[in-house]
């Protein structure tokens, strides 16, 4: 384990407009989680993180991820310095990958700035989205690590001899607790419509061996090796898979519709399981 020491098993919480997800977070903690997440579509403006940081004791709080298209290197630097002075060692510093032209330019640019900043956000503190070889190399040079999002375990072991055995892999893993499977698709499916569009996702999809009907349709095949569905020991196997793969922590984020179980649910199921990695 890296000196991030985020845990084998880390949770992805959702902003609520009751700022439930605050009182989440603590529950979260206390069932013995070490890491939490803000995935990059809940951060509507930074202080987001802060205030999970605030609301909790001890659990580290990544940004999953800070867009450098939406928030300047300042920005960013500037809420490190303040959490490191209140709360230091709890904000990992998740950052994506822009999406304009000459975008590898434009991150290292970025990352030049984060070193500079007067405090620096150092390159060990922060972790990098990255799926393609380009950016894991970038990853692995320039940052602690890589977060990779929907990818199966063997994407997982590719990453890990892609990075080496010192950088740090965080794999984040959509689940769904139902047995139902056409349910549990058509939940999962809910989710990935978007994200599926993406240009860097639908490239990884190819790399991972989908096809064009695989992509376009959301087929069950792409959908049930992307989104792990099914009771709390079949979804902790999966999340077994891509630790014993290579990854270091893996991030739960749960997805639901109507009375399936949500994030709480999910989380205590989990917790506390004897996962390869970790203590």
């Amino acid at each position: 384990m890296t000196e991030l020491d985020l845990g084998p098993i880390g949770v992805a919480v959702n902003v609520t407009a009751d700022e439930r997800h605050l009182a989440e977070a603590k529950q979260l903690e206390q069932l013995g989680y070490r890491t939490i997440w803000l995935p990059g579509g809940q951060i509507d403006n930074l202080d987001r993180i802060a205030q999970l940081v605030r609301a909790t004791s001890t659990v580290r709080v990544g940004s999953g991820i800070i867009s450098p298209d939406v928030y300047e290197w300042d920005e960013v630097a500037r809420l490190h310095a303040d959490l490191q002075a209140g709360a230091p060692g709890r904000f990992v510093v998740g950052l994506g990958g822009s999406q304009k032209r000459r975008s590898l330019d434009g991150l290292n640019s970025y990352l030049d700035r984060l070193d500079r900043a007067d405090p620096p956000v150092p390159a060990q503190r922060r972790l990098l989205a990255a799926l393609g070889p380009r950016k894991l190399e970038i990853a692995r040079t320039r940052c602690a690590g890589a977060i990779a999002l929907l990818v199966t375990p063997e994407y997982t072991s590719q990453a890990r001899a892609r990075l080496g055995p010192d950088a740090t892999l965080v794999i984040d893993q959509f689940v769904v607790l139902d047995m139902d499977r056409t349910r549990a698709r058509r939940a999962a499916q809910g989710h990935l419509r978007f994200l599926s569009g993406i240009a860097g996702y639908r490239a990884n999809f190819v790399r991972m061996g989908f096809d064009d009907s695989d992509i376009a349709d959301l087929s069950d095949r792409l959908v049930d090796a992307l989104v792990a569905r099914g009771d709390a020991d079949t979804i902790a196997a999966r999340l077994d898979e891509h630790l014993s793969a290579g990854a270091d922590h893996v991030i739960v984020t749960v997805l639901s519709e109507g009375d399936q179980p949500g994030l709480l649910d999910v989380a205590g199921q989990l917790a506390n399981r004897p996962f390869p990695r970790g203590n």
